[in-house]
């Protein structure tokens, strides 16, 4: 199966990344961290790939979709997963900066826009494919201090059941709570909380076959990965 992940450099989208690839997948990822993605270009060799790209830039992101299905030997993913997510400071509302606020925006909700209109025409065209976009309890539920970031998450709830309702029969597109586990995302909510949930290494070994087994039956339905959710 051929999938394109973007946020692979750290957190839940490397340990998907390394656990698809394990299991005999090909993958195609972005962050925007160069050194760690020069790494897993070392370490994984094509036919995966493994890109610098700032998914908030809709140019750099259509010229990224164009190498990975062009000169890449994708024709289109099968499995297009949106995890790259940046977390505000928590702080009440009214203490967040513009810019940060802005910031929050375009990764968790300009980004995903811009990745699908990348991709999923090329899924469209095929009829085939599944499209998940990594929501939150966040994005089902709201807290003190994390304003910004559930405003995205919600968001990206309607967003995904809105463009389930675009999409051909045969496709689906997928809002994933992906549940609580220990990333640097938690950590900066939470400090040392976040140490008493899983790692993320611990949670893709459920989490991936759980997205793999998604499919047009799931097409606008809100999912979460089960055992993770507390």
């Amino acid at each position: 199966m051929n999938l394109v992940i973007t946020g692979v450099t750290r957190g839940l989208g490397r340990a998907l990344a390394k656990w698809y690839m394990v299991h005999g997948h090909v993958v195609a990822g972005c962050g925007r961290t160069g050194q760690a993605i020069f790494d897993l270009r070392f370490d994984h060799p094509e036919p995966h790939r493994f890109d610098p790209v700032d998914v908030t830039q809709a140019v750099k992101v259509n010229l990224w979709a164009e190498r990975v299905m062009g000169g890449g030997g994708m024709e289109a993913p099968d499995l297009l997963i949106n995890n790259a997510g940046v977390m505000n400071t928590p702080a009440p509302l009214w203490e967040v900066s513009a810019d940060e606020f802005s910031k929050v925006v375009a990764v968790n909700l300009i980004g995903v826009n811009n990745v699908l209109r990348a991709f999923v025409p090329a899924m469209v065209a095929r009829r085939k494919g599944v499209i998940v976009n990594l929501s939150s309890g966040w994005g089902r539920s709201a807290s003190a201090g994390v304003a910004p970031y559930c405003a995205t998450k919600w968001a990206i709830e309607g967003l995904t059941k809105a463009l389930a309702e675009d999409l051909p029969e045969g496709m689906a597109a997928v809002p994933l709570n992906p549940g609580v586990i220990d990333t640097d995302m938690l950590r900066q909510a939470w400090a040392d909380g976040a140490g008493a949930y899983p790692q993320a290494e611990v949670w893709a070994e459920t989490a991936a076959p759980f997205i793999l087994g998604l499919g047009p039956a799931d097409n606008g339905r809100s999912a979460t990965v089960g055992g993770f959710d507390e």
